[in-house]
């Protein structure tokens, strides 16, 4: 089935957040989206699945107009979507998720599981699949659980198929496998439309490639383009892509944690008995799939997990037990995971902000009373130090791009006195360019002689700032590997095999 879409533009109150955009994608074609969070990718795939309605443009599917109310009417036309945040119900077996919406049934209204399960082996069958109808979806790995969306589409006949960032929760392996049935899908005539940021997926299975930036097709590529040059335009300008590091100049074990635990609210153990250290100048990346108990480690460290057994030092001065205010004192950065909700305050100024950690007293609190032209001083400092780009320090932060958000929380972090600095996700929804320049800062952090713990999902983040790698799975360290280590065995790791072969981590 050939796609068109031509014009389509959506606003958003002021904001264009897809500006009469044409897109043409033949049959039998993986036709790739390409841009940064927020360029408008999901904007517009979002408008032809029906969840909005554009204000102007026509989608037309082997050149009929169509005119989509809701998903149904797009399902109904043959367009599928594998959503990043998968759309299944965890209790559910996989046969029940792939009727739900459109469920057979037989005589007297009963639902027809029979018809189901024959369906799910048909698609598995054809596809090479190996999905079992009765498996319980919460029992599955994540890869299997994506197989389970393709099929829900195909279930439905759908032509073309929708990937909206599929890769974000995939180990590499998985992702491997991923490009693969999308190139058999491909074969057997679908159309496919593939949303990514990551370029290497790009130039491995794109026929085409679109280029989107600030809501506007910037133009088209070939997939024998360099990384640079694709970078270049989802950018607008030339970017750095290379980390360039000096070997580690190594400190002391500034940081030991030994026997850690972390139960969560519903009493299950969520970082179970990890130990290792951090020596001053060294990068240590933690890596996995995400919700392998990194986000809790992180937590942890920071004071902000109230159920934890075990030990933490740094510097010697044990922190398990002490408040998140005595830790940031001792000397602790932290770039949290979700900027948003842990890290700024939307409505707050830059300068603000900035001040957050330090709120308690001098430089820019007397008697209780905000000393604003110190305040002004070192905000106007840092916004130049940082790049970040805005009218000026008085603007609510909340207005930000992702990328000069980011720069602002590491601002102020970067601009303590540090004996720690833990960054997790520190490029999460960031464009390249900003990428760019928190991977330098990073580096010159750890260069100034700082123990870094660097928490990332994006393998090859991990591999360009690492020292050394620590993979986590289920709560616990696979292992703890040269930060050289090739992908395919991090790969594996992030899996739960152990490094030396010896089998799945418990």
């Amino acid at each position: 089935m050939k796609l068109e879409l031509r014009g389509i533009t959506k606003r958003f109150g002021s904001l264009v957040a897809n500006d009469h955009i044409d897109l043409v994608v033949e049959p039998g074609e993986i036709h790739c989206l390409l841009g940064e969070n927020g360029a408008g990718k999901s904007t517009l795939m979002n408008v032809l699945y029906g969840l909005y309605t554009a204000d102007d443009g026509i989608i037309l599917l082997d050149d009929h107009p169509q005119d989509f109310r809701g998903p149904g009417d797009a399902m109904r036309a043959g367009i599928g979507m594998v959503h990043q945040h998968f759309m299944l119900v965890p209790v559910f077996t996989v046969a029940e998720n792939v009727m739900l919406g459109h469920e057979p049934t037989k005589g007297g209204g009963m639902l027809d599981l029979k018809t189901a399960r024959e369906r799910v082996r048909e698609i598995s069958a054809r596809f090479g699949f190996d999905v079992d109808p009765d498996a319980i979806v919460e029992d599955l790995p994540v890869g299997v659980q994506q197989r389970v969306e393709i099929i829900k589409a195909l279930s439905r006949d759908a032509r073309v198929l929708v990937f909206d960032e599929p890769t974000a929760v995939l180990t590499p392996q998985e992702t491997d496998e991923l490009m693969a049935i999308m190139r058999q899908l491909k074969e057997s005539g679908s159309s496919i439309v593939f949303i990514t940021h990551k370029l290497r997926e790009v130039r491995e299975v794109a026929d085409r490639i679109t280029v989107i930036r600030l809501g506007k097709v910037v133009g088209e590529a070939s997939p024998t383009a360099s990384n640079a040059e694709l970078a270049s335009m989802m950018v607008g300008r030339a970017v750095e892509l290379t980390v360039h590091k000096d070997a580690p100049k190594l400190g002391d074990e500034d940081l030991v944690v030994e026997n850690l635990s972390v139960i969560d609210p519903l009493g299950q153990i969520v970082v179970n008995d990890v130990s290792f250290s951090v020596r001053g100048g060294e990068v240590l990346a933690i890596a996995g799939v995400q919700g392998n108990g990194q986000t809790e480690l992180t937590e942890a460290l920071i004071g902000m997990q109230p159920q934890v057994r075990g030990s933490i030092t740094l510097g010697g001065e044990q922190l398990v037990g002490r408040s998140i205010r005595r830790i940031l004192d001792e000397g602790v950065g932290f770039v949290p995971e979700d900027r948003k909700v842990d890290g700024l305050v939307g409505e707050f100024s830059i300068a603000e902000n900035l001040m957050l950690d330090r709120a308690n007293g001098a430089p820019f609190v007397k008697g209780g009373t905000v000393q604003r032209r110190q305040l002004d001083e070192f905000a106007r400092e840092k916004f130049a130090e940082f790049d970040v780009r805005a009218p000026g320090i008085d603007t609510p932060v909340g207005r930000l791009s992702g990328g000069n958000q980011q720069k602002v929380v590491l601002a102020r972090e970067l601009s303590r006195d540090l004996a720690l600095f833990v960054a997790a996700q520190p490029t999460r929804g960031v464009d390249v360019g900003s990428i760019e320049f928190i991977h330098k800062r990073i580096v010159e952090t750890r260069d100034s002689g700082i123990p870094v713990i660097v928490v990332s999902t994006e393998l090859d983040e991990v591999s360009a700032l690492a020292d050394r790698i620590m993979v986590m799975y289920r709560g616990r360290i696979v292992g703890i590997v040269p930060g050289d280590t090739p992908r395919d065995v991090l790969g594996l790791m992030m899996a739960g095999e152990h490094p030396d072969g010896e089998g799945v981590a418990a």
